[in-house]
């Protein structure tokens, strides 16, 4: 869209910036916000200046917290021998909303990625390794995405942990719950089927 005023365009750049909006979609969210009279963008200015400012990060699991350390590092009812290695803090969301899991949790913020230029160092790889070999955890699980970069960073995890007491496992992976094996590709039928527990 040419010919807007410069504020509107400059909005609709910095929503065009977040990762699932698209330039209709941009311009949709701009133009709601301008035709609302309920201060809605004051609201939304003000919660997103909130986000930087009193969020940080966890300095044991590297999760988003408001306090240092977070709330699952903090609290004595979770099982301190087992901690959980995830690529993001929404897998943390996603796990706790189970209510099956009560260890500690460990966020890498991503997976290594040479195409796109995430290495090791690039993640909180260092960190788990040294807060392994710090501590006393009886098992590590690695619940990361089932990727080529998921696989690759679980194995480069499990070979930086070489000669550390500790049991590490993954989650399975294969059809999710209520899945027609008609419909999974081959990929997930294999996983499935290595996956396998007695029943």
């Amino acid at each position: 869209m040419s010919g807007l005023p410069k504020p509107i365009q400059e909005l609709i750049n910095e929503f065009s910036r977040l990762p699932g909006v698209g330039p209709k979609s941009a311009q949709r969210l701009s133009f709601y916000l301008i035709r609302s009279n309920d201060g809605k963008e004051k609201s939304l200015g003000t919660a997103l200046i909130n986000l930087k400012s009193e969020l940080t990060f966890c300095d044991d699991c590297h999760n988003i917290t408001i306090s240092n350390p977070c709330d699952i590092c903090e609290d004595v009812h979770r099982d301190k021998k087992i901690i959980c290695v995830v690529e993001e803090p929404l897998d943390v969301i996603a796990l706790e909303k189970t209510g099956q899991y009560k260890g500690l949790y460990h966020v890498l913020h991503g997976v290594l990625s040479p195409i796109d230029g995430v290495g090791p160092d690039d993640l909180k790889i260092r960190e788990l390794v040294e807060r392994i070999k710090s501590g006393s955890f009886d098992e590590l699980i690695l619940a990361l995405n089932p990727s080529l970069e998921g696989e690759a960073t679980s194995n480069y995890i499990q070979s930086s942990l070489t000669g550390c007491e500790i049991s590490i496992t993954k989650i399975a992976q294969g059809l999710p719950m209520g899945g027609d094996l008609e419909y999974a590709d081959d990929k997930t039928l294999i996983k499935a089927m290595e996956g396998r527990r007695k029943c």
